[in-house]
């Protein structure tokens, strides 16, 4: 019932955002602010108050279960499910849902209650991909997610941002398509070996009834949407322009929200559903995840702009993703779950400093700024930091993370991961470009006007501290996600070495 309440929750709150924005946009900031963190605070509630994984006989790893008849006839069903793994990301994405209003303060003006409903709304499709267990539903939930991401990028973008939001929603829709042909080879599959229709998740992996070839087609759409949507190399090409072209607001939903959906569908569906055939595909996919990572950051050092530096090194970032869930072992399974974690928080952080300076300067090129430190120096450390996190300095999660999904695919492939570990060198180089060029040496504009204030400051600090909590203890986050991830079967055995 908790994941139906909190979509209700962000569904309504969308309208009473825009309804309030026709009168007063500074009121639609707040509504939109106010149903995150009620939706946050329920969620956090229910965390508190829910009995363990495990506790409650016949229930399994789930938190919580709703099950009730829609469309019998085509074996649909209203089924919502959370576990660890969903609370945990579900968490993570209304929380940067309130990060995504804090940055868009000062920057939306015009139709902001237009605005708002549909960042509203694209959390809410997030969080029904992330709960939704019956898997017309998923769908449903997935296509929603795109329509406001696409409001959000042509309306309020920079520059080409109408071309940019229409690529986006063709590589989107058009793997979206490729998901709907292979949820129905499932579960056509599913019904000409057991004689029972239905889109039940559970009931889908518990017989399949897919013969090999079968299986392997309908692994593959579902691999190649989410592969589209993390994205995965060399599926990534809508990204950079759609990412960069969105206001700060839309660039946090896009690049550290919506990602969080294909990587939980990677982790739901692949191995459960489809063993044997991901199990055939695993190399494939970790060499394009490896591939990635020194692609994303090789690019990334390359750029001038500096949100396009941080969209391609969400690119590198989610190489780590592809890697760690084909390795399908505890070790990097754990390390996915807090890669996606500190990824979000990090690049939440740094376009909101990007977002900060194109505020103060009126550019995002690098070579046009320097010396940031002497006149904005609240910004400048906190650019410094959140720099530091993402190339993965211990301390960090992300350095938690990066080295659970390393020790976890060594063992069946060490020559991918060595090649990953030294695509980490471009990490580094990336981010310290970053600090150099903005915020060190003489500076080369005007004044850059004021500094971080309460808003501003407020919200980085508690992601600093979110960051450094989860590099110095990231145990709950690994006691809450092991059930779930545990549930999801048992680890595979590599099909080939490096």
């Amino acid at each position: 019932m908790t994941a139906v309440v909190i979509i209700l929750v962000l569904i309504v709150g969308g309208p009473l955002a825009w309804l309030a924005g026709r009168r007063d946009g500074g009121l639609a900031r707040w509504i939109a602010l106010g149903t995150l963190a009620l939706a946050l605070l329920w969620l956090f509630l229910f965390w508190a108050w829910a009995p363990a994984a495990g506790t409650v006989p016949g229930q399994g790893p789930w938190l919580t279960d709703l099950r009730l008849p829609w469309i019998p006839s085509f074996g649909i069903g209203f089924h919502f499910g959370m576990d660890g793994l969903s609370l945990t990301l579900a968490v993570l994405t209304l929380f940067l849902g309130m990060i995504a209003v804090t940055a868009s303060w000062t920057e939306i003006q015009g139709r902001a209650g237009f605005y708002y409903l549909n960042l509203l709304w694209a959390v809410a499709g997030v969080l029904g991909v992330l709960t939704a267990l019956d898997l017309f539903l998923f769908f449903l939930f997935w296509e929603l997610m795109l329509v406001p991401m696409y409001f959000l990028i042509s309306l309020w973008g920079h520059g080409d941002s109408n071309r940019a939001a229409i690529r986006f929603f063709l590589f989107t829709q058009g793997s979206g398509l490729l998901l709907l042909v292979g949820i129905l080879i499932l579960v056509y599959g599913h019904q000409a070996a057991t004689g029972t229709l239905t889109f039940d998740y559970e009931a889908l992996r518990t017989h399949t009834g897919l013969s090999p070839q079968l299986a392997m087609w309908a692994m593959l759409g579902f691999f190649l949407a989410f592969a589209v949507k993390l994205p995965a190399l060399p599926l990534h090409t809508w990204l950079p322009d759609a990412a960069t072209l969105a206001p700060t607001g839309g660039s946090i939903v896009l690049t550290a929200i919506l990602d969080k959906a294909p990587a939980y569908g990677l982790i739901r569906f692949l191995y459960p559903l489809f063993p044997d055939a991901t199990g055939h595909l695993a190399p494939a996919a970790m060499a394009l995840g490896v591939a990635g990572v020194v692609y994303g950051g090789v690019l990334a050092f390359a750029q001038s702009d500096i949100k396009r530096l941080v969209v391609y090194s969400s690119i590198s970032h989610m190489g780590f993703v592809l890697l760690g869930v084909f390795a399908w072992n505890t070790l990097a399974l754990q390390g996915v779950v807090m890669q996606l974690i500190a990824h979000g928080i990090a690049a939440a952080a740094l376009f909101m400093i990007a977002g900060g300076i194109h505020e103060r300067l009126h550019t995002l090129d690098g070579d046009r700024m320097a010396g940031l430190w002497a006149q904005v120096p609240r910004l400048s450390a906190m650019g410094l930091l959140f720099a530091m996190a993402t190339l993965g300095l211990p301390g960090f999660g992300n350095f938690v993370a990066e080295i659970l999904i390393l020790v976890g695919t060594f063992r069946g492939y060490p020559v991918l991961t060595l090649v990953a570990v030294l695509g980490m060198i471009t990490t580094t180089v990336y981010a310290l470009v970053l600090v150099q060029r903005a915020f060190h040496g003489s500076p080369r504009q005007a004044e850059a006007g004021r500094d971080y204030g309460v808003r501003e400051g407020l919200a980085m600090a508690v992601m600093t501290v979110l960051i450094v909590w989860l590099g110095l203890y990231p145990q709950p986050v690994f006691h809450a996600a092991a059930p779930a991830l545990a549930a999801l079967g048992p680890a595979v055995t590599p099909m080939g070495g490096g």
